[in-house]
């Protein structure tokens, strides 16, 4: 997800006049929980390296670090305030503490999966840091995750953009991946929140 007025093409203007420092920036503000485009200044930063406006090296090592920063600072912004936050904003959406707490329970119990997986997904690429610092995770086990995670997912994206955006245009690029994004992450919420509403008929019928 990102604000509507930053277009592929805006990005890409950005991208080849500031180069390296637009590339990190833009990634490390997504892993902060700010809602930037990360996923396509990745895309446009391996697109640029491909057309040799870019080093490939430099666009890989600055998704990379900014991914890997951006992760660790989203984590200690949940550790240090994320959970009153959460309780306030479900509250507002009418979300029971309780259901939150499961939520939570969950998030706990995958939490290194969520970690390493969580940034090919849309959307989850922006929480996951700070729940990661809201459940508790032990900073040492995130770092490691959070760390592995970032190296492939930029190697993947600024690879499949070098490689491919010399066959099909940037905008077709960026589109093809925003959609197998959403459509993994719809994937994902059924696994998840089908279990989780079974769960809770159970219990209601079993009161009943």
């Amino acid at each position: 997800m990102s604000f509507e007025f930053i277009s592929v093409e805006n990005i890409r203007d950005i991208a080849s006049e500031y180069g390296y420092w637009a590339i990190f920036w833009g990634i490390l503000l997504e892993n902060l929980g700010i809602p930037l485009p990360g996923e396509t200044v990745t895309l446009v930063g391996g697109f640029l390296a491909g057309s040799k406006e870019l080093s490939y090296w430099w666009v890989l090592g600055d998704a990379a670090f900014g991914a890997i920063v951006g992760g660790i600072c989203g984590y200690w912004i949940g550790r240090f305030g994320g959970w009153s936050l959460l309780v306030k904003i479900s509250s507002i959406l009418r979300i029971s503490e309780k259901r939150v707490l499961v939520i939570k329970e969950k998030f706990s119990e995958n939490a290194e999966k969520a970690v390493f997986f969580g940034r090919f997904f849309a959307l989850l690429r922006i929480f996951t840091a700070p729940l990661a610092g809201i459940t508790e995770m032990p900073f040492r086990k995130f770092f490691l995750y959070n760390f592995m995670g970032a190296i492939i997912w930029a190697s993947v994206m600024v690879t499949l953009a070098f490689f491919a955006g010399r066959i099909v245009s940037l905008e077709q690029l960026v589109a093809w991946v925003s959609e197998f994004a959403i459509a993994a992450l719809l994937i994902l919420a059924g696994v998840i929140l089908i279990p989780l509403w079974l769960e809770s008929r159970q219990v209601k019928n079993s009161e009943e």
